[in-house]
């Protein structure tokens, strides 16, 4: 959340051990301190420490009407730990092309309240400079009671965590971004900036599918198409700041018919890249083209799906082909325990991630079994969840650092 002050050897081994006791106080809450020794390897003084540290910081609480009425006893080791419900929260934001989603969440990843700002066709600075402005009051106002312990920003393309830097958005024309401090600058919060994948596959790894732990990758589409891959609970950060650029990966067909080649150039000078054939900006064009929208819209799209026109449903089912036959090419290369999709039509209805899988799995040279592609489960929660997930990641992974450097809990 802040890398202000470096923490030293000792602040480490602390941070590691409060990270253990969290995160199993996550994953088997309301858990006893005794059972908490007993999962982490922690020695029963140690789990202690750990927990009147992070009962302070309000991360955890006791549950002492669990322990009377399950045990009859209110013996410190046995009375239940679980994460706070109400003390903290984070915020998130998500910029993608058309709207900016902001959040905020509770230490499950679960929104508790989230806001859509349509850009109404503004990009670069003219996108910035308002939600920059709007921002501080609109995350004071979603707060409510609650303490905001730090603010994520997500976005599409190449985005540097380090750095906290857009390195490059073609859509919103951005290149070189210092968003994590205009952010900081604007809110006085700390802020943690990553690509909405990299953080939609950080949120599976915490609060999610039990696979994604073991190895996963995530499929992001929309406006733009990204991807990131998680080995051993770990995202993986390649360079320049990158998990790969899965765009420009070369697939056939296009929305209209996913049997012809295409024959958009995409902005690298290539034909046939995954960004330009199955993009949502491919998508609602065609479905405008062919008559279904007024023009290039998303919710006149999935009205047109949902009511049962034949056009939309097809457009839609070429899109869900061609996003198989990419994953497919995917999963044989990385030959993942879990492939996550998060595609708007296939979180609205089963029957297209079906499509989906039946491409998947007549692509995919390993016959991997379909049914370890799922849909993102949080249906439109997805982008607030996206937004939150960086801060939640770093709030896991060194909870005491987190919470204790300098402006870690400002209340905005």
């Amino acid at each position: 959340m802040t890398t202000s002050t470096a923490p030293r050897a000792g602040d480490d081994r602390r941070d590691a051990n409060a990270s253990a006791v969290l995160r199993t106080v996550l994953d088997h809450g309301p858990i006893a301190r005794s059972r908490v020794a007993a999962l982490t390897g922690l020695s029963a003084s140690a789990v202690s420490r750990q927990a009147v540290d992070l009962v302070r910081l309000g991360l955890l609480h006791e549950r002492p009407e669990l322990a009377a009425a399950g045990t009859g006893t209110l013996g410190r080791p046995q009375l239940p730990l679980d994460l706070d419900p109400d003390r903290l929260a984070v915020a998130g934001l998500h910029i993608g092309l058309p709207f900016t989603t902001v959040a905020l969440l509770d230490l499950r990843g679960r929104v508790l309240r989230r806001k859509e700002l349509p850009h109404r066709g503004r990009t670069g600075p003219d996108l910035l400079r308002p939600l920059l402005a709007r921002l501080p009051r609109l995350i004071d106002t979603l707060r409510g009671d609650r303490t905001v312990v730090g603010l994520g920003a997500v976005t599409g393309g190449s985005v540097d965590p380090a750095a906290g830097v857009v390195v490059r958005h073609d859509p919103l024309r951005w290149r070189d971004l210092p968003l994590r401090e205009l952010l900081t600058a604007a809110t006085g919060l700390p802020v943690q900036v990553d690509n909405h994948a990299r953080a939609l596959t950080l949120a599976e790894i915490l609060f999610g599918h039990p696979a994604a732990r073991s190895s996963m990758v995530q499929l992001f589409v929309g406006h733009v198409v990204d991807a990131a891959l998680a080995v051993a609970g770990t995202v993986h950060l390649g360079p320049p700041s990158a998990t790969g650029d899965l765009g420009h990966l070369p697939v056939s067909g296009t929305v209209t018919d996913p049997d012809a080649d295409s024959r958009e150039r995409c902005h690298c000078g290539r034909l046939g890249c995954l960004s330009v054939a199955a993009s949502d900006t491919a998508l609602f064009a065609a479905a405008a083209a062919e008559g279904v929208t007024a023009g290039p819209d998303r919710a006149q799209l999935i009205a047109a799906v949902r009511r049962g026109d034949p056009t939309a449903g097809r457009l839609v089912r070429n899109r869900a082909r061609i996003v198989g036959r990419a994953l497919a090419l995917l999963a044989d290369v990385v030959n993942p325990d879990l492939v996550v999709l998060t595609e708007t039509f296939a979180l609205l209805d089963p029957a297209h991630l079906d499509v989906v899988r039946a491409e998947f799995a007549l692509r995919s040279h390993l016959h991997r079994d379909a049914g370890l592609l799922i849909a993102q489960p949080r249906g439109r929660d997805v982008l607030a969840v996206a937004a939150g997930a960086p801060v939640l990641g770093e709030l896991y992974a060194r909870p005491v650092h987190a919470l204790t450097a300098p402006r870690a809990a400002h209340r905005p």
